[in-house]
């Protein structure tokens, strides 16, 4: 079902994919509440171009769908959908500072990145999760609020950017495996002390590979 209503179409598109409006407008850099006002109250009155192009993308519906002037054709947008990789952004932070219990691991929505660059990248699709960064530990490399792409594939420690638990806490650290018998957690941000702890005290879901963050 197509309807020239862009904001029915979002509306429906949002519920085919089972994302959410919140979720997405954080995607967009908005108020959590952004495209809920959108549908419901018709303000803004349109999307804003930069807006409406990252949710055509996201969806892989074309940009006509969502408000603009047609531009691209049935086949078009058929070849879109099988070049982008929907990554599942998961409602919980890993904190880039004392340590943050998780929520419950459901996708609130999904990042979309090119499948060519996920294959350069050497990345399995089915491996990878988006979460949110949460403190200032590791400035200036995380902020808080930046949005991690974490690669769960299994393998052995090794020195980077990983997210890990430790107990019920959830961070983003710099692992530095130089010790034997002791993995340290460092901090980017020397205002904060590194954290050593034996191995079985610490779990590393995966490895950092990429990030986004506003400017």
């Amino acid at each position: 079902m197509v309807t020239h209503d862009p904001r029915a179409r979002l509306l429906l598109l949002v519920s085919e994919q089972g994302a959410s409006l919140s979720g997405l407008s954080e995607m967009l850099g908005r108020n959590s509440t952004y495209l809920q006002q959108f549908i419901r109250k018709g303000s803004p009155r349109k999307l804003e171009e930069t807006d409406r192009r990252r949710l055509a993308q996201f969806f892989g519906v074309g940009e006509s769908e969502l408000g603009a002037p047609e531009e691209f054709s049935p086949a078009v947008v058929a070849k879109l959908r099988g070049e982008w990789i929907d990554v599942p952004r998961l409602p919980l932070g890993a904190s880039a500072g004392p340590g943050l219990l998780p929520g419950e691991e459901l996708p609130i929505g999904a990042f979309r990145f090119s499948a060519r660059w996920l294959r350069e990248q050497g990345l399995d699709p089915a491996q990878l999760s988006a979460i949110r960064v949460e403190g200032d530990s590791m400035e200036a490399t995380l902020r808080d609020g930046d949005e991690i792409l974490v690669d769960r594939t299994p393998r052995g420690p090794r020195d980077g950017i990983h997210v890990v638990r430790s107990g019920d806490a959830l961070m983003v650290k710099r692992l530095d495996l130089a010790r034997s018998g002791v993995v340290a957690l460092v901090s980017d941000n020397p205002a904060y002390r590194t954290i050593e702890l034996e191995p079985s005290e610490v779990e590393v879901i995966g490895r950092v590979v990429w990030k986004s963050g506003r400017l």
